[in-house]
């Protein structure tokens, strides 16, 4: 029997839970920034094939100006505007638990999820994350875009491992207990 895809957050927060400033500015990021430090990114994205994000997500993405960071993987943009493709995504506002599902039940690697905080939300209350890897930013934000915003649904976790970094950030990495 073929082992099922996961699904992964993996996504940096401040010490107060947010993953941006108000205005979606993530330059904080960069108070752990080292030389030949990725903890552990390149190694996670090596596992995956697909990649959720949300438009703004995208847009960030974008203005980086950089070549787009998942070619190579089908990406989805979650967007209640959009529709179609470009030459880097396929835009998405249908049923996200029939796709998820049908991407699970497919050969390949495991899906992540890119942020931004509707789509977590989006797939937290439809119970589809299998493995949050966060890791905690050693700054107080005080507001902001909060990594999880309120849900109807309750999910359970088990931590599988904790690392801490000397640039003082911390990566949790939990499953989700079913």
């Amino acid at each position: 029997m073929k082992n099922q895809r996961k699904v992964a957050l993996y996504i940096a927060q401040s010490l107060d839970g947010y993953i941006a400033r108000e205005n979606n500015d993530i330059s904080w990021l960069s108070v752990v920034e080292r030389d030949n430090e990725d903890y552990g990114y390149d190694d996670f994205v090596k596992t995956v094939d697909t990649v959720f994000m949300g438009r703004k997500t995208y847009d960030k993405v974008l203005s980086f100006g950089i070549e787009f960071p998942h070619k190579g993987r089908r990406c989805y943009v979650l967007s209640k505007k959009l529709t179609g493709a470009d030459e880097n995504v396929q835009f998405f506002n249908g049923n996200i638990v029939d796709l998820v599902t049908k991407i699970k039940n497919e050969e390949g690697k495991d899906i992540f999820i890119d942020g931004g905080s509707e789509v977590v939300r989006e797939f937290r209350q439809h119970d589809l994350i299998d493995e949050y890897v966060i890791s905690i930013i050693p700054i107080l934000l005080g507001k902001g875009i909060r990594l999880f915003s309120e849900t109807d649904s309750e999910n359970n976790l088990k931590l599988v491992d904790s690392k801490t970094f000397d640039s003082g950030l911390v990566q949790l990495k939990y499953e989700r207990v079913k």
